[in-house]
């Protein structure tokens, strides 16, 4: 009967562990935003687009993420809730501070040793906030947006990356969407891993050359979505980590924050 009670037990363990899992990692549509452009988009890239979210953890995981941090090639340190839409932005190679809520433009903000509270300066460096985060987080969390507001997909074929990998290549173009509209993006995707191994920048869409060849490289779980750590030779976004859970003071406040106590 012993055996039997553990034996029952070690299955039940087993089953919730597998009933556990199966959630966390549930397969969902990878649905586009509102604002896609769909009808304009090619069947094949937006099939490569899903390809990549699914490879990146997928669509449930990347809508459960919350908490991001990340360190933009050692010039700033963010860290972005995501559900509520606000980011606590320290530049490392300055002393200015900024504490943002991206829904409604309000917050804070530390420069050379105090707090600004002059209203037109605020409102100056937190729009700069903005468009920092905008920047910052678009240059990590890429693949997760391929089918945003705004965006349109082309499949240009296959071409080998600055490696020598024959990669699927799908070019995105923008519409009336962030900072710089007139930008495009020639996304190289594995076609065995369905990673984003590479991406081409272009400042202007008539452009016929890149502006900028970049890899995107040392892929790592956090949670349950894969982030890529390497931009190049010297442009990481390490110290990077996904959390649970966060005091909303590390939002408001300019106090330094210790890391490792957060889960």
């Amino acid at each position: 009967m012993k055996k039997l009670l553990i034996a029952l037990v070690v299955l039940g363990c087993f089953v919730a562990c597998q009933s556990s899992q199966k959630f966390i990692n549930k397969d969902v549509p990878n649905t586009p935003a509102v604002g896609f452009n769909t009808e304009g988009s090619d069947a094949k890239a937006i099939e490569i687009a899903d390809s990549v979210m699914r490879a990146c953890g997928g669509r449930y995981a990347w809508d459960q993420t919350r908490y991001i941090r990340w360190t933009f090639f050692g010039r700033r340190s963010l860290f972005w809730d995501k559900k509520m839409e606000k980011v606590r932005i320290d530049f490392l190679d300055s002393d200015l501070k900024i504490r943002l809520n991206l829904k409604d433009m309000t917050g804070r903000v530390w420069k050379d040793g105090k707090e600004m509270t002059q209203p037109d300066s605020l409102k100056k460096y937190l729009e700069r906030g903005k468009g920092t985060w905008i920047n910052d987080s678009y240059w990590l969390v890429m693949p997760f947006k391929m089918k945003d507001s705004g965006v349109t997909l082309k499949y240009v074929g296959q071409k080998p990356n600055t490696l020598g990998v024959a990669c699927d290549v799908v070019e995105m173009t923008f519409k009336n969407v962030g900072n710089t509209p007139d930008n495009k993006y020639h996304v190289y995707v594995n076609p065995s891993s369905h990673l984003v191994v590479q991406w081409d920048y272009y400042a202007k869409y008539s452009n016929e050359k890149p502006t900028m060849s970049t890899p995107w490289a040392d892929y790592r779980g956090l949670q349950n979505i894969m982030l890529a750590v390497s931009r190049g030779e010297n442009r990481n976004m390490v110290p990077m980590g996904v959390y649970l859970n966060a005091p909303d003071s590390v939002f408001t406040s300019f106090y330094e924050v210790d890391w490792a106590k957060l889960k």
